[in-house]
C-alpha cells in the first residue's frame, strides 16, 4: 500500500483559502527560499497558487524549495508562465552553502514559453524537456498563459514526465548511460550535479512572472 503524503502547500489550500501576505510573513506552508530562510523574494501564495511576481522581490530572485526531501515520490502539479517566460521545476536539490543555486545539483523540468522565449530556439531547452539532457518525445504543451497538467514519477532511478496525459521524457537515472548524458550536456564537470539520490523540490526563479498550482508530493516505497 503506498503512503500519500501531501505537501503542506495543498493541505493549507483546502482549510485556508485567504490570501497569505509573504510579502509580510515571506512564508509558505511547506517551503522555504534556497539557502536563507529570510530571504526577500517575490513568491506569494493566494488562494491556493504559488505565483512569482518579480516586480515584488528586493535584490536579488530566489528558488523556493520544499522543506521536506524526497527519495521516491510522485508529484503531480500545474503550472503556466507568462509571455516571453522561463522557468523549471528542479528535482534532488541538495542545499549546501557551497551550491549557490538550485540548478547546481537538482534536474529540471523546463517550463518556458517555447515561442516567445529564446531558450524554445535551443534543442533540450523546451517546455518539457528534462533541461540540457533529454528532449520530449512530443510537445503537448499549452499555449502560453494557460494550465498545464505536470506528473513526474522518480522510483528507484526511473524518471518520468507526463505533461497534460502525454508521457514525454522516460529515463533512469545514475546508471552509465544517464552519466553519458551529463558528460554531454552543459554540466559536465559540474561537481555534485545530479549526484544526490534524496533531495528537495524547487520552483525556479528566473526572473520571469510563473504560476504553479494543486501541488501534491506522495513517496513511493522503494521496492
Amino acid at each position: 500500500m503506498k503512503k500519500y503524503i501531501f505537501s503542506a502547500l495543498v493541505l493549507t489550500a483546502l482549510f485556508n483559502t485567504n490570501a497569505v501576505n509573504a510579502q509580510e510573513s515571506k512564508k509558505i506552508a511547506g517551503w522555504h527560499p534556497y539557502g536563507d530562510e529570510s530571504a526577500a523574494h517575490g513568491w506569494t501564495f493566494e488562494k491556493g497558487v504559488i505565483h512569482l511576481d518579480p516586480k515584488l522581490r528586493q535584490g536579488h530572485g530566489v528558488d523556493l524549495v520544499t522543506d521536506k526531501e524526497y527519495e521516491n515520490f510522485e508529484m503531480n502539479l500545474e503550472w503556466k508562465i507568462a509571455p516571453k517566460g522561463n522557468s523549471g521545476i528542479m528535482l534532488y536539490v541538495h542545499e549546501d552553502p557551497k551550491y549557490k543555486q538550485t540548478y547546481a545539483t537538482g534536474l529540471e523540468m523546463q517550463v518556458l514559453d517555447n515561442e516567445g522565449h529564446p531558450d524554445g530556439k535551443i534543442t533540450k531547452h523546451r517546455a518539457g524537456d528534462l533541461y540540457d539532457l533529454v528532449k520530449s518525445t512530443s510537445e503537448p504543451v499549452k499555449p502560453v498563459g494557460e494550465w498545464n497538467k505536470v506528473k513526474v514519477v522518480s522510483k528507484n532511478g526511473k524518471l518520468d514526465f507526463t505533461l497534460n496525459g502525454v508521457k514525454i521524457v522516460s529515463t533512469t537515472l545514475w546508471d552509465e548511460n544517464f552519466k553519458a548524458l551529463v558528460e554531454g550536456s552543459k554540466f559536465k564537470g559540474w561537481e555534485g550535479f545530479a549526484a544526490y539520490k534524496k533531495g528537495r523540490i524547487a520552483l525556479q526563479d528566473h526572473g520571469d512572472e510563473v504560476w504553479y498550482r494543486n501541488i501534491s508530493i506522495k513517496e513511493l516505497k522503494s521496492n
